[in-house]
């Protein structure tokens, strides 16, 4: 429709639709020719939950209607949605909107401006606000409150506190931030919903089926998703707020119902890259928030549940940059009406108010210290370029080692953060040793150096008041205060190196752009291509190579050929065998994957196996299942289906539990189990059984974290080991004396108790697991010379969460693969309580057990934790890659 067609639509409904309610911002009186909610979508604010459709439609309408407003298109999701951003401000800042943004940038770096000149910005720059609504799609109220907040900005009259909005603040308004998350539960509410909202919090329309509506396509929480950037919502997102460097940033959630609305100063532990000033900033905004929930009778909190430790939060990652972040928490309706514990209704059009009233709040706050947070920002980056010449660490340097393509791709987020990263161009010498051409450099002193320490230091330390408190309340038994990890070192999680200089380099380096390709070393191989094995690229080529149906065999054991030693693992595409196009093939695989691929003209090695030998095993092509549905946890079925599927580029099916009771599997050679509880008694008797047989009939069958258990229940039996109670649990049980009584007979024998500890122990449950660990960092060692640990490396890291621990498999049922280090060296990043750091030495992290023709692969920590152990993937994709060929085999040796 062309926007002359369009102002006549609009002009229709204006004249034929009723006066806009008022009641959610008393008083205010709106210019009749910008459209409301009514007259565009057909009900009030916090009548209908408003569909991704919706949202676009009505701000739409609002930029037909208005110059005060542009829309801005930055992404699409992964089901194709458009993800939108709307700037709003004065006409003055509207035509001057570019000018500003390059303004911004110039101002963003003190290197380029000096303080005089920054001084003259801010004069004249408006602060730049960003308003982020729904990333998390069953959360309802905040995208209708997006669009309200639009329309009081653009439709207000004579309001002098709207005047200096416009006229201080850009306003950058993302209203769905999870559009597929949000139709998911939109979609399923209209499903549901009958005559009248049901308040009864039991109704259908108040619980959603697996996966539910939080998460997106892939089923990621978008809200820990700021660090590795694995997503296209974050990832725009990111591109954008580097575009603007908002001084203010908002993420509007929702809560439990039966709350009532959070918003800042964060609970305590902080993350000490913060500064003391940002933490100041969070308690101008809080205060004011708290005026105007006062004056409106708003029921709030603050300072509790909600910390600001770990970064991954987009209400933390802007604050890294150098603005202010904060989580606004709303209690939630899900639907549009909840009658609570207390008997008293919440409604959706009241969430939807609460979120409004604290959006305008917030753009007050800011219009009000404008030049304050300006000038915060300036010098929050020139003190982070101080900071980085002076402090102990200068630089990290980032060698491409054994997985140089994981090095690679550690280089590209950074610079995706909006982190400046160096390439060597030459070789160079640096603490004590000689880094090649390619290696990557990142100096600290750079507007950016919080940041970078951020996610680039093996460790970021709670304040130890903070943890004195934490071992308190465990000792007690109260519920943790910890919200999410402590741990996300991105070097660790990739498992590659992260050298810290306390000098800066000398030598020859250009600045990161485009990624590393492949290269393919020799041409028309007489014999075979050999690609080694342990990489990122290696998998990539892997998996593209069986989709185009070619042959590729794997060697279980090391060799050297024309001096280059090849690791276990490696890939070898016999020249017989595979089509004459091969060679034309594998080049394009080569510069699509990273991969370096060598031109074999003879199968003698110099040492270890020949290419014939019985440990180079075809590579069959796997045909993947993935349990889908409940038990298995949403979000580690999805990162698991993802990694797989985008960060490797092959097919995954998944199936609903309940199918694999009853479904032919045998056109199936591998079957994932994501982590997850009542496996059992989803599937049944039958349906285990079923199990059971196609595993002994050459299944290859991956348990990950929680389905572990699983295998491990008597009903079961297809992994030899077993769960385990507390280390001191258990000793206290060898300890007791064991006493037989009858129903009447409940006494027993007296004991005197003397002392605090001897009453903590009295106190203590004689059976219980493990302190629940909230996530921490650790480290494997690996078995060497096992197909299954083949090209890992001699360690890895992997993301502890929960209480689950288990015992070692014995070694005439199977092998334990890798293994969690010795106690003093177990703990990589973050914070474990130090029982669970003994308990959990030579424990189990990757087993494998035989059962018929088939084989058990398990992993006891979900190595796809949030897309993002990148270090774990060679584990994993051997697992799922190599293990039908494994499962034949160690049916034949037997």
């Amino acid at each position: 429709m062309s926007r002359p067609a369009r102002g006549l639509f609009l002009a229709i409904l204006l004249a034929a639709a009723p006066g806009f309610a008022q009641e959610f911002w008393p008083g205010a009186s709106y210019d009749s020719h910008i459209p409301t909610i009514r007259q565009v979508l057909g009900y009030e604010p916090g009548e209908r939950i408003t569909s991704h459709a919706g949202v676009l439609r009505y701000l739409d309408a609002l930029a037909a209607a208005s110059p005060r407003i542009q829309i801005f298109e930055y992404g699409q999701t992964w089901e194709g949605r458009k993800l939108v951003y709307a700037a709003i401000s004065s006409d003055s800042n509207m035509k001057k909107l570019a000018g500003i943004r390059a303004a911004i940038e110039r101002f963003a770096d003190p290197r380029k401006t000096s303080e005089a000149d920054a001084r003259k910005l801010m004069g004249t720059l408006p602060a730049v606000v960003w308003l982020a609504y729904g990333v998390h799609g069953d959360e309802i109220s905040s995208p209708d409150a997006a669009l309200l907040t639009a329309y009081h900005l653009l439709a207000a009259r004579n309001d002098k506190m709207t005047d200096s909005i416009l006229a201080n603040d850009v306003v950058l308004i993302d209203p769905l931030q999870n559009p597929d998350g949000r139709d998911r539960f939109v979609n399923y509410y209209e499903q549901t919903r009958g005559l009248e909202p049901d308040a009864d919090p039991l109704a259908a329309e108040h619980n959603q089926p697996w996966p539910g509506g939080r998460y997106n396509h892939y089923l990621f929480d978008l809200n820990r998703d700021w660090i590795a950037l694995t997503q296209p919502e974050i990832r725009g997102q990111v591109k954008v707020l580097r575009e603007w460097y908002p001084l203010v940033c908002v993420d509007l959630h929702e809560m439990g119902g039966e709350s009532t609305y959070f918003f800042s100063p964060e609970a305590d532990p902080y993350n000490p890259n913060l500064t003391a000033v940002q933490r100041a900033n969070l308690t101008l905004f809080g205060r004011n928030n708290a005026r105007w929930f006062d004056q409106y009778g708003f029921d709030y909190f603050t300072r509790e549940n909600y910390d600001a430790f770990y970064p991954g939060y987009g209400a933390s990652w802007p604050e890294y940059y150098g603005g202010l972040a904060m989580t606004y928490e709303q209690a939630s309706a899900r639907g549009l009406v909840m009658r609570r514990s207390d008997g008293t209704m919440l409604s959706f059009r009241d969430t939807v108010r609460h979120h409004f009233v604290a959006s305008i709040a917030t753009l007050e706050t800011a219009a009000q210290h404008r030049e304050k947070l300006l000038d915060d920002f300036y010098r929050y980056r020139a003190s982070a370029i101080e900071e980085g010449a002076k402090e102990p660490v200068k630089e990290y340097i980032l060698p491409r080692g054994r997985d140089a393509s994981a090095t690679d791709k550690l280089a590209a987020i950074l610079v995706e953060h909006g982190i400046e990263v160096k390439r060597a161009t030459a070789a160079f010498h640096a603490l004590d040793r000689d880094y090649p051409a390619g290696t990557y450099v990142v100096g600290l002193a750079q507007p950016s150096k919080r940041l970078i320490r951020t996610l680039l230091d093996p460790q970021t330390a709670m304040d130890s008041p903070f943890v004195a408190a934490e071992e308190a309340r465990r000792k007690r038994k109260e519920r943790s205060e910890i919200y999410d990890v402590t741990a996300w070192s991105l070097p660790l999680m990739f498992n590659v190196e992260a050298a810290a200089n306390p000098q800066v380099s000398e030598g020859r380096f250009e600045p990161v752009a485009g990624r590393v390709a492949g290269e393919m070393h020799g041409a028309n191989a007489a014999v075979a291509y050999v690609v080694p094995w342990g990489s990122q690229a290696a998998g990539r080529l892997l998996a593209a190579a069986l989709r185009q149906d070619l042959t590729v065999h794997s060697s279980d054991r090391p060799f050297t050929q024309d001096g280059r030693n090849y690791p276990a693992g490696t890939l070898i595409f016999k020249v017989s065998g595979n089509p004459a196009s091969l060679p034309q093939k594998l080049a394009a695989l080569a510069r699509e994957t990273g991969a370096d691929i060598y031109s074999a003209n003879s199968g003698w090695v110099e040492e270890g196996v020949n290419f014939g030998s019985r440990y180079v095993l075809p590579v069959r092509k796997p045909a993947i299942a993935l349990a889908w549905d409940t038990p298995a946890a949403s979000s580690a079925a999805g990162a698991t289906r993802f990694v797989i599927e985008r960060q490797y580029g092959y097919p995954v099916t998944p199936l609903r539990t309940l199918q694999l009771a009853s479904a032919d599997l045998s056109k199936f050679n591998v079957l994932i189990l994501p982590p997850g509880g009542d496996y059992a008694g989803w599937l049944g008797e039958g349906g285990i059984e079923r199990l059971k047989n196609w595993v002994a009939a050459g299944g290859t069958l991956v348990a990950l974290g929680e389905a572990v258990n699983f295998l491990t229940e008597s009903k079961v039996e297809l992994l030899d080991i077993a769960q385990e109670d507390a280390a001191r649990a258990s000793a206290e049980k060898k300890d007791e004396k064991k006493e037989e009584k009858t129903d009447k007979d409940k006494r027993v024998p007296g004991t005197e108790i003397a002392s605090d500890a001897q009453y903590e122990q009295a106190t203590r449950a004689t059976a219980e697991l493990p302190d629940n660990a909230p996530g921490a960092l650790v480290r494997a060692r690996i078995r060497p010379g096992h197909w299954l640990t083949a090209g890992a490396g001699e360690s890895v890291n992997v993301m502890v969460v929960g209480r689950a621990i288990y015992t070692p498999i014995k070694a005439d049922k199977g092998v334990n693969a890798a293994y969690f280090e010795t106690a003093g060296k177990l703990l990589a990043s973050g914070y474990l309580w130090d029982e669970n750091q003994r308990q959990l030495a030579y424990k189990p992290l990757v087993i494998s057990q035989p059962s018929g023709r088939g084989v058990v692969i398990a992993f006891t920590a979900d190595p796809n934790f949030r897309g993002m152990l990148d270090g774990m993937n060679v584990l994993f994709l051997n697992a799922v890659f190599r293990g039908p060929a494994h499962a034949r085999a160690t049916a034949a040796e037997e």
